[in-house]
């Protein structure tokens, strides 16, 4: 009788916590902080080790700013497409058949940082002295120019 009870509780505190397991994998209530980029091609392996050795320490260096990191090669290129000024305004206004220079931006690598939620974080991470140090790296492995998007969690 005493084994039977024993197993029943086990088994509730068992259920208990992989419902609180899985509530926690709900939507996060973080800010994701993502960019995707070109890589430039004549970037070392050794400028590519620093910058992702500095990258994987920014939770300790921005400690309460950022939580993770993820960063690598996207699964397949990001292709963008960019237009002067004088045909974006022809397409902003609906017109068809428009024709015009056009410019092609590939991105094959991307990042992404989860941070404390809040309008005020970028200006924290941009002003953090680890973000200039980071940022000298990283112009060591990237073309100029990024493709960058946040994620509110809600």
């Amino acid at each position: 009788m005493n084994l039977l009870r024993v197993c029943r509780q086990a088994g509730l505190m068992a259920a208990g916590m992989i419902l609180a397991a899985g509530s926690s994998l709900a939507g996060e209530k973080t800010m994701m902080h993502c960019f995707a980029f070109t890589e430039i091609k004549s970037a070392t392996p050794e400028e590519w080790s620093a910058w992702k050795k500095a990258t994987d320490a920014m939770p300790q260096k921005m400690s309460g700013i950022i939580h993770r990191v993820w960063h690598g090669k996207l699964r397949g290129p990001l292709n963008q497409f960019r237009t002067n000024g004088e045909t974006q305004k022809k397409l902003a206004a609906g017109e068809t058949g428009v024709t015009g220079p056009i410019e092609r931006l590939q991105r094959t690598y991307g990042v992404c940082f989860e941070m404390k939620a809040g309008a005020a974080t970028l200006k924290e991470y941009t002003a953090n002295p680890y973000h200039k140090e980071w940022s000298a790296l990283y112009e060591k492995v990237r073309v100029a120019g990024t493709t960058t998007y946040d994620i509110m969690g809600e």
